[in-house]
């Protein structure tokens, strides 16, 4: 059985190189703060994880026309496709900015979607970016389930297992998280100025419908 777990966790690592959850990841993570970063990896994992678990039991009571699941792949891929859109309406639409920001005596760049003046009146909680990400974990994580779920029972030679979900989600936020820190130090970067941000945001939403559409090929 431990053996099978740890067999779980490496695909689940290899899992996660996926284009389609990278492109996603870089997506949400692009020019935020370390700390965001890293929810939003975390939040991304467990909402993969938990797709794959829904699907487990939902698949092992229900019998399911294989067209029906076809849908899941649409699913994932006009998730990167829109948010690839999203971010290329941030670019046109003039709606990245960024400035000097003082916190005390300490000043740092500070980065903002939206309106040319920024107040701080709105802010956004943990609880929502874990959420927002894990979603489209969630959403994501319908695209190729079945598929995910035949791997792991090979793997293990037995029935998809919630301590094989576990497993397999663990190696999945392992590199999400090593992969969302990577981003955070590049983020530090690329706020050095507007025009470095924009054309970093340009770049992951051009790569992002092309890998969404490369999907749905």
């Amino acid at each position: 059985m431990e053996i099978g777990l740890l067999i779980v966790f490496w695909y689940g690592i290899l899992h996660a190189f996926g284009p389609d959850h990278l492109t996603a990841i870089t997506d949400f993570s692009i020019g935020r703060q370390r700390k965001r970063v890293m929810l939003i990896t975390l939040g991304f994992a467990i909402g993969h994880g938990v797709s794959l678990y829904l699907f487990a039991l939902l698949l092992s009571n229900t019998p399911i026309p294989h067209e029906w699941l076809a849908y899941g792949d649409v699913v994932a891929s006009s998730v990167i496709i829109l948010m690839g859109l999203y971010l290329l309406y941030l670019v046109f639409a003039d709606k990245i900015h960024v400035s000097p920001h003082q916190h005390g005596a300490k000043t740092h760049m500070h980065i903002w979607i939206g309106k040319k003046n920024h107040d701080h009146s709105s802010k956004t909680t943990i609880r929502s970016w874990l959420s927002a990400s894990a979603t489209m974990g969630l959403l994501m994580g319908m695209g190729g389930a079945r598929g995910m779920l035949i791997t792991l029972s090979a793997l293990s030679h037995q029935a998809v297992s919630g301590w094989m979900v576990l497993s397999f989600t663990l190696g999945v936020a392992l590199v999400f998280l090593i992969f969302g820190f990577a981003i955070s130090v590049l983020n530090q970067r690329l706020v050095a100025s507007e025009k470095i941000l924009r054309g970093s945001f340009l770049t992951a939403g051009i790569v992002s419908c092309m890998v969404g559409g490369q999907i749905l090929l």
